[in-house]
């Protein structure tokens, strides 16, 4: 079967069109045919050598959509139209190909609403997005701000939030034109921060900031990355952006420390699959 793989960690240069042995269904496994493939921002992470799990030679894609060839003994029938993410393109071969074996338990169906190309690029995004809003303590009624909403993991923090009771789910944008189409599709609540000053919507009744602090790590995330997160013991009712962390919270079990006061934590990242702790991650930049 044909397949992109990088060759090397050498950002797109390191990147072939490679012919490969079709892979075979294993016990737990479904071989299923890709017919789209998410590209997100862990495949440029990896392609430049930032992933301590990611060795060279690899077939990248994280995410993907695709039709069920042979399901095993799974649950699912041939035929079926599914959508997946997992530790593909990053612990084992990805996406970028024609077929691939998935574990079962990472497959959803997809609606017959949705067609494959939008599929394939919804797991990470809408799964980081309904983790954060979980870890963050959201509950019907509370206001949440995600900012970027021209991103995916923005796009659908609001989405979800919007679906799931919140009282308001504000975004922000640097870009007029972005804002204006996002008011277009039903995004009523939208900052564009290039005209509008954004902390007016972080402050309490009486003025003060309703923030909390940013933190680092000392050390590693159980998968062995030095990545840096912000931590998500939330302490107000503003869910998702908002919320103050004291000196002594601990993430995953690493020591943090306070490093500035921080009004509002960027929700525009992908999930730590071992650790379940949101940040930048896999170590791509700091918090600065």
């Amino acid at each position: 079967m044909r397949a992109m793989r990088a060759d090397s960690f050498t950002e797109y240069a390191g990147l072939k069109l490679v012919e490969v042995p079709r892979p075979r269904r294993a016990d737990g496994r479904v071989l299923v045919r890709i017919t789209a493939a998410g590209v997100t921002p862990l495949d440029h992470t990896i392609l430049s050598g930032g992933h301590p799990r990611a060795t060279a030679p690899l077939i990248l894609g994280n995410e993907g959509a695709g039709v069920v060839e042979d399901p095993g003994d799974s649950v699912l029938s041939e035929g079926a139209r599914v959508m997946f993410t997992g530790l593909y393109g990053v612990a084992e071969d990805g996406t970028y190909s024609e077929w691939i074996a998935v574990r079962e338990q990472d497959l959803c169906i997809i609606p017959d609403t949705i067609d494959d190309a939008t599929a394939g690029g919804m797991p990470v995004a809408y799964l980081t997005a309904q983790i954060t809003l979980t870890q963050a303590g959201f509950e019907p009624g509370k206001i949440v701000l995600a900012p970027a909403i021209g991103g995916a993991v923005g796009n659908a923090v609001t989405q979800l939030a919007r679906v799931q009771g919140a009282a308001k789910a504000i975004s922000t944008t640097t870009n007029p034109a972005k804002a204006e189409q996002a008011r277009t599709l039903g995004f009523d609540n939208v900052i564009d921060v290039s005209v509008e000053s954004l902390p007016r919507w972080g402050r309490s009744p009486d003025g003060r900031p309703r923030g909390g602090y940013r933190h680092r790590q000392r050390g590693r995330c159980p998968d062995g990355s030095r990545a840096r997160h912000a931590c998500l013991r939330w302490r107000s009712h503003v869910a998702g952006l908002l919320g103050g962390a004291q000196d002594n919270d601990r993430c995953h079990g690493l020591d943090l420390e306070a490093r500035e006061h921080e009004r509002f934590l960027p929700v525009r990242s992908i999930a730590c699959g071992e650790s379940r702790c949101m940040g930048r991650h896999p170590a791509a930049t700091d918090l600065r």
